[in-house]
């Protein structure tokens, strides 16, 4: 986790505070994605792929506008309402009919690819112009209907400066196995998000100030809109509000978002089970001090799954210590041999395609992708639908580079 990968190098690379956002109408509608529209990139930019998901379902997916108006948003106080994007993934049938949703919509490629050369991105090693984002192509049908019953729910947050869709492979993932899937924007701390008509709204957190302050905002900001997605979850649109099981929730994360799951689960009762992706849950960079956060003090008494990076675990990582340590519930804390902070991230797959690094480690990316795949079916399986496949128990031959730290 080097540290507190919670905040990557933003702290130190600072970033200007971009322009106000425009105010919008307060709506909740299934946003279409434009899969065959993109902009267009050099003729050198690669053309990438995502991993297709390993389970018997097709998947479906529709992005959705949420809007609170219960509260204004917190890094722009001016709007008086907190507005987010997510993108819903679920087993689906019919699928064949309806066509392959894009990774990013046009708006949201164009400004992520921007990114890369500005300090929100600085540390992947991806030079601006490298792949064409807009045109990698998911494997979920957009507007797909739903399967018939009621389905587990599991929430994605991203990491910090990370938009949702770098989270498309777990999600599509777990979809296939018969999951809904929620992968949450949570605005103005994404790189970018685009909404409805082509808008986008970059990155605007005050890094030049106190990084702690900053910090816990940041936290207290993720959760309370996991609350609010919560909330909104049986007025999904496209027949999904129907289908999700309010008593079957789980949540994950990777680096900030593991922080958030975790919070989530601390504090929100329909929250069953949680698993951080390599996340840590204080706020300084040295994690510890000052900056240990209330949830590594107080521990939780629901399950919960730590995968770490290489070298990182609950020996080595000061706020997962706490954690550990006060935690009476169902626990456990597993490490990738060779990974690195974005072997949590879609950027596993896509980065050797580029042959850049990207902080994604030493590992081989099926391998990585595979055992992730695995060991998060079967914590989600165990604790929202009662199956166990003991994989959680001990190692196994299947799985070499997965190390269980007792």
């Amino acid at each position: 986790m080097n540290g507190s990968r919670l905040i990557g190098g933003l702290v130190a690379g600072g970033l200007a505070t971009a322009a106000l956002l425009a105010a919008g109408p307060t709506v909740s509608s299934a946003v279409p994605l434009r899969p065959n529209v993109h902009t267009a990139a050099s003729t050198n930019a690669a053309r990438l792929t995502l991993p297709s998901p390993s389970g018997p379902d097709d998947v479906g997916t529709v992005a959705v506008r949420l809007v609170d108006d219960s509260r204004h948003d917190p890094w722009v106080p001016a709007q008086a309402y907190r507005e987010l994007m997510v993108s819903v993934f679920y087993p689906a049938r019919d699928a064949a009919a309806h066509p392959l949703a894009p990774q990013m919509t046009p708006g949201a490629a164009k400004h992520f690819d921007a990114s890369l050369g500005t300090p929100v991105h600085q540390g992947l090693g991806i030079k601006p112009g490298a792949a064409d984002w807009g045109a990698t192509m998911t494997h979920s049908h957009q507007g797909a209907p739903v399967t018939a019953g009621r389905h587990p729910v599991v929430l994605f947050s991203p990491g910090l400066g990370d938009p949702r869709t770098l989270g498309t492979t777990f999600a599509e993932d777990l979809a296939s196995r018969g999951y809904v899937v929620v992968t949450i924007d949570h605005t103005y701390d994404a790189s970018e998000v685009e909404f409805p008509g082509g808008r986008v709204e970059p990155f605007k957190l005050p890094l030049d100030g106190d990084p702690l302050e900053t910090l816990k905002k940041v936290v207290s900001v993720r959760t309370a809109d996991t609350r609010f997605v919560l909330d909104r979850l049986s007025t999904l649109p496209n027949g999904l509000g129907d289908a999700v099981d309010p008593g079957r929730i789980g949540m994950a994360g990777q680096s900030a978002g593991g922080f958030t799951a975790l919070q989530a689960l601390h504090d929100d009762p329909r929250v069953r089970a949680a698993a951080d992706l390599d996340g840590t849950v204080g706020f300084d960079q040295s994690d510890g001090g000052p900056g240990l956060s209330s949830l590594a003090e107080s521990g939780l008494r629901r399950p919960f799954l730590l995968m770490g990076s290489q070298a990182s675990d609950h020996h080595t990582v000061r706020s997962w210590e706490a954690l550990w340590d006060h935690s009476t519930g169902w626990k456990r804390d597993l490490h990738l041999r060779g990974s690195a902070h974005h072997t949590y991230t879609d950027l596993e797959s896509l980065a050797p395609q580029l042959k850049v690094d990207a902080d994604t480690g030493w590992i081989d990316s099926s391998r990585a992708v595979a055992e992730q795949r695995a060991y998060l079916a079967a914590f989600f399986d165990r604790w929202l639908r009662g199956r166990d496949d003991d994989l959680l128990d001990r190692p196994s031959p299947r799985y070499p580079d997965v190390t269980f730290v007792r």
